[in-house]
């Protein structure tokens, strides 16, 4: 199908939620276990996981799903225009300036922003604007990412061109069963590429990183009586959205973060992170083939909550990357959706309408 541009199918001035992906040239393992060199490039998802945790703590953009593999990756994102917008000037230069230093420590880190530096981007209203623009928009996020990734690979074995295969590939999620189905697509990635066996072992996934950070706030609670130390590690999942998004309690409004960490504290999903994971678990034992177990009790409720039926969820949850092109969700959500610029409609593909009809 032929690719859209950007702007038909998202803009940084509107909120959206986005799945990107991409892959390494030739589908070569360069940020893995390379069986044609003999060499290992694991070290170089760590790096993509710094520079994400970066860009989440500057860019008006939550991260609501990641999985680093070894010759491709998958983010979920959501653009906040609205939350950018809560910045002033001056917060709005300091970040550009974390993600685009003018100056480096020697270990590549952004050095603090000087005043002069400031005033430059604050000084000219144009520049402000556009920069404004960029901080929320989800093409910048993976220029700046892609980039800094491929030239530091470079870099690392004295190579030159391409690294990344073609541009990133971006789907649209419209609804709520888009988003989750793909949330769980992402997380479930290297299980079903059976790299790892379990939510646990799935390194570099976000799924991993809230499983972690929930046993941690297990163990806190059960030392509640005992005062936290000043230098206590930092939450596994700081960097992501939260997940649960209680639409009764929940605060209405941007809900800008005040820990410095992400874009905001709004989560994505009519569940908990308890209830996610379980549902995860619950998935990966049902598409893996090899693994054993029965449906939980409660999983049926939680896909009805979106409108799914149990066959439904494990075709787009096994399948979803290759149902989808351009926009994602329910077949009457994506017949009544319209491209941006040109106002077509977008094509709903048999394989999709099979899909939702499953019993």
């Amino acid at each position: 199908m032929a690719k859209l541009p950007r702007q038909d199918v998202f803009s940084p001035d509107e909120i959206a939620c986005v799945h990107v992906m991409n892959r390494t040239v030739r589908r070569c393992f360069l940020m893995g276990d390379d069986p044609i060199s003999g060499k290992n490039f694991d070290h170089r998802k760590l790096w993509m996981d710094q520079k994400l945790e970066l860009h989440a703590a500057n860019f008006g953009i939550d991260l609501l799903g990641q999985a680093i593999l070894s010759n491709h990756f998958h983010l979920v994102l959501r653009s906040r225009p609205d939350v950018v917008a809560t910045w002033k000037d001056q917060e709005v230069a300091k970040r550009w300036l974390r993600l685009c230093p003018q100056r480096k420590h020697a270990d590549g880190s952004p050095k603090k922003p000087t005043r002069a530096e400031i005033k430059s981007i604050t000084g000219d209203p144009e520049k402000l604007r556009e920069i404004r623009s960029r901080l929320s928009d989800i093409s910048w996020w993976m220029r700046l990412l892609c980039q800094y990734v491929a030239q530091r690979a470079n870099r690392d074995t004295e190579e030159t061109g391409k690294f990344w295969q073609d541009r990133f590939r971006a789907v649209r999620l419209l609804d709520a069963s888009a988003l989750l189905a793909c949330v769980a697509y992402v997380d479930l990635n290297p299980i079903r590429a059976e790299l790892a066996a379990t939510l646990e072992e799935s390194d570099f996934t976000s799924a991993q990183k809230r499983l972690e950070a929930l046993l941690l706030q297990t163990v806190a609670s059960k030392q509640a009586t005992e005062p936290s130390p000043a230098n206590a590690n930092p939450s596994p999942d700081r960097s992501l959205a939260p997940v649960h998004n209680d639409e009764q309690a929940a605060e209405i409004g941007p809900c800008a973060s005040q820990s410095g960490t992400r874009c905001s504290d709004k989560g994505f999903l009519n569940l908990t992170a308890a209830e996610y994971l379980q549902l995860l678990d619950w998935t990966a034992r049902k598409v893996v083939a090899g693994k054993s177990g029965s449906t939980p009790v409660d999983a049926p409720p939680l896909l009805e909550r979106v409108g799914l039926k149990t066959a439904s969820w494990l075709a787009l949850v096994s399948d979803f990357g290759r149902l989808f092109h351009n926009v994602a969700g329910q077949p009457q959500e994506i017949a009544r959706t319209r491209s941006r610029c040109t106002q077509r409609r977008f094509r709903v593909r048999e394989k999709v309408l099979q899909a939702f009809a499953a019993t």
